[in-house]
């Protein structure tokens, strides 16, 4: 028997050429969610270095307003979102005449760093469940192409009265079909460990980013009161 791959393609039903060519899509589909995921995430490690020195020296003036046009130019780093969303509730709170308590403006730039990190993170794991869903999906598609490879066996077994030449295409069309499920599966089931991996490095970040921000803003409201008080 002929075991090209030209000759294997002739030799599957229609069924099984089916079940290729959604493993294909498929395939295409988390080739795209990986390269688009790696992407951005190394814009965002980019841009996020090139922010924090940056910021360095604009913070320790305390100019806001600075501070936060220099965040806008980061559109892509995960900190920038966190550190922009913190001064501007900050600042906000701050020049509103009607909060008495200083611990108002450093309530609210809490409260806004911590609800931009939790829409942050869902923005970085926006299209990993497409690659989850194909990395648990794409080895029973590959199965169900199996299984119609291995009736076209019986059928042809049937109908030739038996003989190893008789099932050979069958088998061969249900072992292509197996291998292209798992080939499909495993890089997309590798790729979602390691953007969850990178997400979670991104969430501490954020958090630090936040704490370090929350402490900053602490620093500056007691220092505001000290000076009103003098």
């Amino acid at each position: 028997m002929d075991t090209s791959l030209p000759a294997l393609w002739a030799s599957m039903t229609w069924g099984a050429k089916a079940v290729v060519f959604i493993m294909l899509f498929m395939s295409i589909f988390s080739i795209w969610v990986m390269v688009e995921r790696y992407i951005t995430f190394q814009k965002a490690k980019n841009q996020s270095l090139k922010l924090l020195g940056a910021l360095s020296n604009v913070l320790t003036r305390g100019d806001y307003q600075q501070a936060i046009d220099i965040t806008k130019k980061y559109k892509e780093s995960h900190l920038a979102k966190v550190i922009s969303a913190g001064l501007l509730e900050f600042e906000a709170a701050r020049r509103d005449k009607r909060n008495i308590d200083p611990e108002v403006p450093l309530e609210a730039a809490r409260q806004g760093m911590d609800r931009t990190a939790m829409i942050t993170v869902a923005e970085l794991k926006e299209n990993l469940g497409v690659l989850a869903t194909i990395g648990a999906t794409a080895p029973f598609v590959g199965l169900f192409g199996t299984v119609i490879g291995i009736m076209h066996a019986f059928q042809k077994m049937a109908t030739s009265g038996g003989g190893i030449a008789s099932v050979s295409a069958g088998i061969a069309e249900a072992l292509v079909t197996t291998a292209i499920g798992l080939g499909v599966a495993i890089p997309a089931v590798w790729a979602y460990n390691y953007f969850q991996n990178r997400i979670d490095r991104f969430t501490v970040e954020m958090s630090n980013s936040g704490s370090e921000m929350a402490i900053y803003f602490l620093k500056e409201g007691n220092a505001q009161t000290k000076s009103s008080v003098a």
